[in-house]
């Protein structure tokens, strides 16, 4: 499978990306099939050096079956091209340790609920076999 995907160029602590056409098999900063662009993250956001992208390129692979990355689709739609399809992640706003309270929580209600109806279930029958030998 073709993959639009960002390899990683640059030295160390100074990040530089090269928007290339891969197999997906093939390692992040390996064997490429052709450089569509680059991504300069350490530039600000409004310089247009950032972003370097043949968007022609891009389409044609996209329409031989190309499967563009994430964040590969987060800059075709910026560009208008694709449309990326929001995400919705509720847990991440809670902190880690209210989370966790919270599962705890809905465990012991779920552990004393079965636990309740299993003691229950097991009464009647006990009942109905203590007054079984009355009659």
């Amino acid at each position: 499978m073709l993959v639009i995907r960002m390899a990683r160029a640059g030295t160390k602590k100074r990040p530089f990306y090269h928007i290339v056409v891969a197999d997906s098999r093939a390692p992040r900063d390996g064997r490429f099939i052709e450089r569509l662009g680059y991504f300069n993250p350490l530039l600000p956001k409004d310089k247009t050096e950032r972003l370097k992208f043949d968007l022609d390129k891009t389409k044609a692979w996209m329409a031989k079956g190309a499967q563009p990355s994430d964040r590969i689709m987060r800059f075709l739609d910026a560009a208008g091209i694709m449309k990326r399809a929001k995400r919705n992640n509720p847990q991440k706003a809670i902190p880690r340790k209210e989370r966790k309270a919270k599962e705890e929580a809905a465990k012991a209600a779920a552990g004393g609920a079965a636990g309740q109806a299993a003691a229950g279930a097991g009464a009647a029958p006990a009942a109905a076999a203590d007054a079984a030998p009355a009659s």
